[in-house]
């Protein structure tokens, strides 16, 4: 059953591959756009779906999980190595915009956990 789990995930990816050729194609842009994100945001859809829990439940669950761990970290490296390359070939202004984002993103990782414990620090029916 583990194979139901991976038709599921391929099925995602090629129809999510094609949204995001159709909305380059619809922009104007000759890349795919968002076609990864657009697969795995319907692999979260159709896995919350009454309809489908035959196929995310099990052994084909257990492929699901196995091929989004393999999948994410493999997909993310590869479009970190696309963004680092277009930066270079794109001169000063798109590395300056590249090292802005992330000196912001680890300014607001102090924030962004300050925020969680507050959530946890009272438990079910406490007054915080």
């Amino acid at each position: 059953m583990i194979i139901y789990g991976v038709a599921l995930l391929s099925a995602c990816l090629v129809v999510g591959l094609y949204l995001g050729e159709l909305l380059g194609n619809i922009l104007n842009v000759d890349a795919n756009v968002g076609g990864v994100g657009i697969a795995m945001l319907l692999l979260v859809v159709i896995c919350s779906r009454k309809n489908f829990a035959v196929f995310v439940q099990g052994e084909s669950g257990s492929g699901i999980k196995f091929w989004s761990a393999m999948y994410i970290p493999i997909v993310v490296a590869m479009a970190a190595r696309q963004n680092v390359a277009a930066a270079i070939d794109g001169g000063a202004m798109a590395i300056l915009a590249g090292t802005l984002a992330v000196v912001v993103s680890f300014a607001l990782v102090p924030l962004i956990s300050k925020i969680g414990r507050a959530d946890q620090a009272g438990g079910p029916g406490e007054i915080k």
